[in-house]
C-alpha cells in the first residue's frame, strides 16, 4: 500500500471589522514588551497562542473564524481590546522628554545603532543569547524615550538552533526557516518596489533586499540576501545566526556593515552618531570611509571624520567573542570591494591588523575607526582596557579612552504582570520613575504578606511550566513515568515551599555551570535535606560546536538523573526568552558563578531582581556594582594570578557555604508567618535598589549623555566646511606620527623634597620636539598622594606646564606646583600630542613620561 502525498491548506480568516487593528499590533513589535496586547490574542484562544509560541502574526493566520467572531461580539473582550489601543495610540503620540530634546534634537539628529542580533520576544527568533537580548533592550528603550534612532540587523532564515536533549545528555541542535509572512515585518519599499541594496564580494555581487520592522517610535532594518539575484550559496548567507564557516562569517559581517550602510543612504538618512554594538558590524567604518572619499577628502581625513562620529560598544574579554580573521581571507573577500572603492588594502589592513600584522581583528578594527568606545560594566570597562591597550600603546590603560556604560534590562519586558499590577495599585506613576532611585523606597510599604504572595504564585506557575516541560521532555525521550514523578515531586508539593535556584545562561566554559558540584557529598547534605530542601533548575545552550560547553550538559543531566539528585537537579531543554520569563519571575534565587573577569556584565541576575529573586554571584560583571550588602549574596573572587583549579576550589567552597549557613536558613526562618520576614526584607531590598539601577531606560540615557550628544557634535564639527577640520586633524597626526618616535623629555630643574602646605615648588622640564612645536604638545604634572584611585576615577589633580623658552631646538615648559595633598605626595611629568580637533585628548596613543 502507498502512502498518499500530503499538500498543506492553511485558511486564513477574515479580521472581523471590530477588531480591525488587531493586524497593526501584531506588527509592531511593542507587543514584545507590552502585556496587555499579548494578553488579547490569549484570550482569543489560549491553546492556539501557546502552539504557536505567542506569534502573534502567525496567530492571525491560523485562528479559527468563529474565535474571531465571538470576540468580536465579546462586550468584555472589546472593552479591553479598546483599551489596549488607547494606551498603545497615547505611547505613539508621546514625544521624547525635555531631557532628550536638550541633547538630541529630533530635527536634526538621529542615531544609527549595528548589531548581528537582536532578541526582542520568542516568536522573532534571530537572536542567541545575551548580545541580542542586550540589543533588542535597547531598541526598546530607545522607543520608550522617543530617541532619534534606527536599528540595522541581518534577516536570519533559520535563526539559532532549537535544542533539544536526548536520554543520554546529548545536546541536539536542529533548525527551523522562518517564513517573513509569518514575522512582525514587512518589505520596505521605495517607488513601488522593494529595496535592495548590493555589495561587491569577489566576481560577483550580492544582493540584498530590506525589511521593516517596527518597534513602538523606532525603526528596525534587516538584510535578507535569500533572493533570486544571488546565487544558491549566496542565498544561504543569511540562513544562521552564527552559522557556517570562517568565510560565511566574514561574508555576513560584510552585509551588515557595508549592505547596512547602504540602507541608510538609499533611504536618504544622514545618522548623527553611529553606535557599533560589537566587532560584527565593524565594517561599516570602511563603507563610511568610501562616501567621504566620494565626496572630495583623503582616506585619512574620511578615517577622522567617520571615527569622530562613532561609537564602539565591546561586549566580552573571552577570546572566542572576537572575529579574527586571516589576513589571506580578508584579502579576497574585500579585495573586489576596495579595488572599485578606491580604497588601499594596506591601510585598511592596519586598521584591524592585531598579532604583528597576521591577523585582521573585527574589534580592532572597530576601536581603530571609532572615537568612542565603552565596556558595559565598571569592571569590565578596566577588563577591556588593558586587554586592548595596544590600541593606544604608551597610554597607561586606566586612562585610555575606553569607558564603560553598565548594561540594563527593558523592565516592562521582563517584570511579570503580576508584579506590574501590584506597582500600578502601589505607585501608579511608577513606569515613568525607572530612574528615580528614591521613588522606590515605596516598595517598603508593600505588606509583606502581599508581596509573598505575588511571588509564590509567579513561583507556582513556574513550577507548573517546569513540569509541563519535563514531561514532554521525558515522553519524547522514553524516560519512565515514575522518573518524572520523582524530579516533579519537590515543585508540585503542597506541603513545603521549597527552595528553587536558577542557573540558565550560555553553557560556556567560563560560565562554570558545574562549579556547585564541586563538592557532591556536601551539595547532596544540603539540598536534599528532608526538613529544607533545595532545587536546582538549570537551562541553557551550548553552541553547537563547543563541546566542552556540551559536555557540561551531559555532566549536569547524568547528575539531575542520579537517584540521590532526583527531584533536587532539573536540566530543560530549548531555553529562549518565554522559558526565561518564566524562570526569572518564579525562582528564590539566581545562582551566577562565572570565572572572574570573563562576565563583561551579565543582566539575567538583573532580570531576576526585578521580580524579587535574590542573586548568588561572583562579584563580577555588574553585580560588582549592584551588590550592596543586603540585596543578595557575593562570592569574591580569588586573585587572577592564582591557580585556576585552587580559585574553583575556594569559591566553590564559598557558594556552598553561603548555602548552607545562608541562605537555606534564611528562607526557611518561617514562624508562624508561613513565610520568612527576613527573607521578604532581602529580596524588597534586591529589588528597590536594583530596578531603578539596572534598566535599559537608565543606560540608554547613559548613551545619550556620555556619547550619543557628543559624538553627533564632534561629527559635524570634523565634517564642517567639507571636512576642513578632519583634514587639518589628518595632517597633523600624520606630521606627530612621523616627529614621535625622535621626541624627548627630560627635567630641567629638581623638584624641592619639602615645602610649606601654603607654598609652592617650582618645576621645569625640557622638550626636544623633533620639527613638532610646543602647540603641539601638552606637558602635564599629576600629583598623587600614597593611595590611588581605581579605573576611571576622576584621577589626581593635574597642571599643565607652560612653554617658558624656546632655543636651539629645545624648548622648556615650567610651572609652579602648590601641594594638592597634605603629607607625602607623588608628583609625576609627562607629555602628549595635543589638536584641538580631538575627540579624547589621549587618543593618539602617544606619551612619554619624564
Amino acid at each position: 500500500m502507498h502512502k498518499a502525498t500530503e499538500f498543506r491548506l492553511e485558511a486564513h480568516p477574515l479580521i472581523p471589522e471590530a477588531l480591525g487593528r488587531l493586524e497593526e499590533l501584531a506588527n509592531d513589535l511593542f507587543y514584545s514588551w507590552d502585556h496587555g496586547v499579548r494578553s488579547l490574542f490569549a484570550r482569543i484562544d489560549l491553546r492556539l497562542w501557546q502552539k504557536v509560541e505567542h506569534n502573534p502574526k502567525l496567530f492571525l493566520r491560523r485562528v479559527a473564524q468563529d474565535r474571531l467572531d465571538e470576540a468580536a461580539d465579546d462586550r468584555a473582550f472589546l472593552a479591553e481590546y479598546r483599551r489596549v489601543l488607547s494606551s498603545y495610540d497615547a505611547y505613539l503620540e508621546a514625544g521624547p522628554g525635555s531631557e532628550v530634546t536638550e541633547k538630541l534634537d529630533p530635527e536634526t539628529a538621529l542615531v544609527a545603532y549595528f548589531c548581528a542580533e537582536f532578541g526582542f520576544h520568542e516568536s522573532f527568533p534571530i537572536y542567541s543569547g545575551g548580545l541580542g537580548i542586550l540589543a533588542g533592550d535597547h531598541c526598546k528603550a530607545a522607543s520608550d524615550l522617543a530617541l532619534p534612532f534606527v536599528a540595522i540587523g541581518l534577516l536570519y532564515q533559520q535563526g539559532y538552533f532549537i535544542q533539544s536533549i536526548d536520554a543520554q545528555g546529548q545536546q541536539i541542535a536542529r533548525y527551523r526557516s522562518h517564513s517573513s509572512d509569518e514575522l512582525p515585518i514587512t518589505p520596505l519599499e521605495r517607488d513601488g518596489e522593494v529595496l535592495r541594496v548590493s555589495v561587491p564580494f569577489p566576481e560577483r555581487d550580492v544582493v540584498a533586499r530590506v525589511w521593516e520592522a517596527r518597534v513602538g517610535h523606532i525603526r528596525l532594518y534587516l538584510l535578507d540576501s535569500n533572493t533570486e539575484e544571488n546565487s544558491p550559496e549566496d542565498r544561504k548567507l543569511t540562513l544562521q545566526l552564527y552559522g557556517g564557516d570562517e568565510s560565511t562569517r566574514i561574508s555576513q559581517e560584510m552585509l551588515l556593515g557595508i549592505g547596512g550602510t547602504r540602507v541608510l543612504e538609499a533611504l536618504g538618512l544622514k545618522p548623527t552618531a553611529w553606535h557599533i554594538n560589537e566587532g560584527h558590524a565593524a565594517f561599516q567604518i570602511i563603507e563610511r570611509c568610501r562616501q567621504a572619499m566620494a565626496a572630495g577628502l583623503n582616506f585619512e581625513a574620511a578615517l577622522e571624520a567617520v571615527a569622530g562620529a562613532t561609537l564602539f560598544t565591546t561586549h566580552t574579554p573571552v577570546a572566542a567573542g572576537h572575529d579574527i580573521f586571516s589576513r589571506g581571507l580578508v584579502q579576497e573577500a574585500l579585495g573586489r570591494y576596495l579595488e572599485e572603492s578606491g580604497l588601499d588594502f594596506e591601510k585598511v589592513f592596519a586598521l584591524g591588523a592585531k598579532d604583528n600584522g597576521d591577523t585582521f581583528n573585527m574589534t580592532s578594527l572597530g576601536l581603530r575607526g571609532s572615537r568612542f568606545h565603552n565596556g558595559v560594566s565598571r569592571i569590565h570597562g578596566g577588563v577591556a582596557s588593558r586587554m586592548e591597550g595596544d590600541i593606544w600603546p604608551q597610554v597607561p590603560p586606566e586612562e585610555n579612552p575606553l569607558g564603560y556604560i553598565t548594561n540594563g534590562v527593558h523592565v516592562p519586558t521582563f517584570l511579570a504582570p503580576e508584579w506590574s499590577s501590584l506597582f500600578d495599585i502601589q505607585a501608579p506613576t511608577w513606569k515613568s520613575e525607572l530612574r528615580n532611585p528614591t521613588f522606590w523606597e515605596f516598595i517598603d510599604q508593600i505588606p509583606d504578606y502581599h508581596y509573598w504572595s505575588v511571588h509564590k504564585s509567579l513561583k507556582q506557575q513556574m513550577g507548573e511550566y517546569i513540569v509541563r516541560q519535563l514531561k514532554r521532555q521525558h515522553k519524547r525521550n522514553g524516560t519512565g513515568h515514575s522518573v518524572t514523578e520523582r524530579m516533579t515531586r519537590q515543585l508540585v508539593s503542597t506541603e513545603k515551599d521549597t527552595l528553587v535556584i536558577g542557573f540558565a545562561r550560555r553553557f560556556a566554559t567560563y560560565k562554570r555551570a558545574t562549579l556547585i558540584f564541586s563538592d557532591l557529598d556536601r551539595l547532596e547534605q544540603i539540598i536534599t535535606n528532608a526538613d529544607r530542601p533545595v532545587v536546582l533548575v538549570f537551562a541553557g545552550k551550548a553552541h553547537p560546536q563547543d563541546k566542552p560547553g556540551q559536555q557540561l550538559i551531559r555532566v549536569i543531566h547524568d547528575l539531575s538523573m542520579h537517584p540521590s539528585l532526583m527531584g533536587h537537579v532539573i536540566l530543560l531543554e530549548d531555553y529562549d526568552q518565554a522559558m526565561a520569563r518564566r524562570l526569572l519571575s518564579g525562582v528564590d534565587v539566581w545562582l551566577n558563578t562565572p570565572e572572574y573577569p570573563k562576565e563583561a556584565s551579565g543582566t539575567s541576575g538583573e532580570k531576576a531582581a526585578l521580580n524579587g529573586a535574590l542573586n548568588l554571584s561572583v562579584l563580577d560583571g555588574w553585580w560588582g556594582e549592584g551588590y550592596n550588602g543586603k540585596n543578595g549574596w557575593a562570592i569574591p573572587p580569588r586573585d587572577t594570578e592564582m591557580d585556576a583549579e585552587f580559585r574553583n576550589q575556594e569559591e566553590a567552597r564559598d557558594l556552598l557555604d553561603l548555602l548552607e549557613f545562608e541562605v537555606v536558613p534564611l528562607y526557611y526562618e518561617r514562624a508562624s508567618q508561613g513565610y520568612s520576614k527576613g527573607w521578604v526584607k532581602r529580596s524588597k531590598a534586591s529589588m528597590k535598589t536594583i530596578t531603578p539601577q539596572f534598566n535599559s531606560q537608565r543606560m540608554v540615557m547613559d548613551y545619550v549623555t556620555d556619547y550619543y550628544q557628543t559624538a553627533s557634535s564632534q561629527g559635524a564639527r570634523l565634517t564642517a566646511d567639507g571636512g576642513e577640520m578632519a583634514t587639518a586633524l589628518s595632517d597633523w597626526k600624520a606630521r606627530v606620527r612621523e616627529a614621535w618616535p625622535g621626541v624627548e623629555i627630560s627635567v630641567v630643574g629638581c623638584v624641592d623634597s619639602r615645602c610649606p602646605h601654603d607654598g609652592s615648588v617650582a618645576l621645569s622640564v625640557e622638550a626636544r620636539l623633533n620639527g613638532l612645536s610646543a602647540d603641539d604638545v601638552r606637558v602635564e604634572c599629576l600629583v598623587s598622594p600614597e593611595c590611588t584611585g581605581t579605573h576611571k576615577n576622576p584621577g589626581p589633580p593635574s597642571f599643565f606646564l607652560e612653554r617658558e623658552s624656546e632655543a636651539d631646538g629645545r624648548t622648556v615648559f615650567a610651572t609652579q606646583v602648590q601641594p594638592s595633598y597634605p603629607g607625602l605626595q607623588t608628583l609625576r611629568l609627562r607629555m602628549y600630542p595635543y589638536h584641538e580637533a580631538l575627540t579624547h585628548p589621549l587618543e593618539m596613543g602617544a606619551m612619554l613620561w619624564v
